[in-house]
């Protein structure tokens, strides 16, 4: 004759607490486990690995980006707990499962010790997958990027993107120029700090593509009778050598001649001349060099002189973004 197993509300809310699962998903574990609670965990644990064995070829490119810095904001760590659908990734317990992770993150240098790492008597990674069978999707830690310096900030853009910013100095406004420089990590999603960071090889290449790129628009522009683009010589301040800039000041005093222009004005019309031919030749800085972007709250100037301005320096970034 077989028992029943009386399990309590109280048991089953016990169980929920510890694991998150639905109430019927603990009451079963509980009385599959026969009322022994450790056992109801490696119950759900199993259940979890085989709904991520199921799941294990989906694409866990939703989910939640987030970050953290210790308590002197000298280091901070930004980190994406990836899932199959925005709508779990929106999900208040599934962020605040995204922030328990990144607690323990900021703690480690790498994301495979993180992923070893104790989480409430197992270990991260042992976390996603009994996460996985509650949540009924594939969860994974897409990304893991950890910053220090005498100074970090952070920004978070609506859970997408997390970006890190250290700076040379804890100087009075570090948390404002911090997070200022942060969202335009994010927003504008440099890859490098500066362009004396590019590996010659690199701008060449991408020198000969972008060109190429240019000539074939300016074939279709011409064909239709439209303006054509300007075919830079340059995309990067790292090509523009003394002797490129002094020839590029002779080509354009030349003009000023052919044009008929007083040579007592040209000081003030050569700085003008110079800044375009900079700005028209050092594209790729632009885009990809985050102290070479225009400043996005005050595109007058460029973020090295914002933070210049600040008397700072950006000493190293990081970004991690969904997808």
């Amino acid at each position: 004759m077989s028992t029943t197993i009386k399990i309590t509300a109280a048991e089953v809310n016990k169980l929920r607490k510890a694991t998150g699962a639905g109430m019927m998903d603990c009451k079963k574990a509980l009385v599959e486990a026969g009322g022994d609670f450790d056992e109801a965990i490696n119950v759900l644990r199993k259940k979890g690995q085989k709904v991520a064995e199921k799941r294990a070829d989906r694409d866990s490119s939703e989910g939640a980006a987030v970050s953290k810095v210790n308590a002197d904001n000298t280091v901070g760590v930004t980190i994406v707990l990836g899932c199959e659908t925005d709508f779990v990734g929106k999900n208040e317990t599934f962020l605040a499962l995204a922030n328990q992770f990144a607690d323990i993150a900021i703690n480690f240098d790498n994301k495979e010790d993180f992923l070893a790492a104790d989480f409430d008597g197992m270990t991260v990674a042992e976390k996603l997958i009994e996460q996985t069978g509650v949540v009924g999707e594939k969860l994974e830690i897409n990304a893991f990027e950890k910053l220090e310096a005498a100074y970090v900030g952070t920004y978070v853009h609506i859970n997408k993107i997390g970006a890190l910013v250290g700076l040379s100095e804890k100087i009075d406004t570090a948390d404002v120029v911090s997070k200022d420089v942060a969202m335009q990590v994010a927003s504008m999603g440099a890859t490098t700090l500066s362009y004396k960071d590019f590996d010659p090889a690199y701008v060449a290449s991408e020198t000969e593509a972008r060109i190429a790129v240019i000539e074939k628009d300016n074939i279709e522009l011409g064909r239709l009778g439209k303006t054509l683009k300007n075919v830079p010589e340059f995309i990067s301040m790292a090509q523009l050598t003394p002797e490129v800039i002094a020839k590029a000041e002779a080509d354009a005093k030349a003009q000023l001649a052919a044009e008929g222009k007083p040579e007592q004005i040209w000081d003030k019309i050569l700085p003008g001349k110079m800044e375009r031919f900079i700005s028209d030749n050092t594209t790729l800085d632009q885009e990809q060099c985050l102290l070479d972007q225009k400043f996005i709250k005050d595109e007058k100037q460029t973020v090295a002189d914002y933070v210049a301005s600040k008397n700072v320096a950006v000493t190293a970034f990081k970004r991690v973004s969904l997808g």
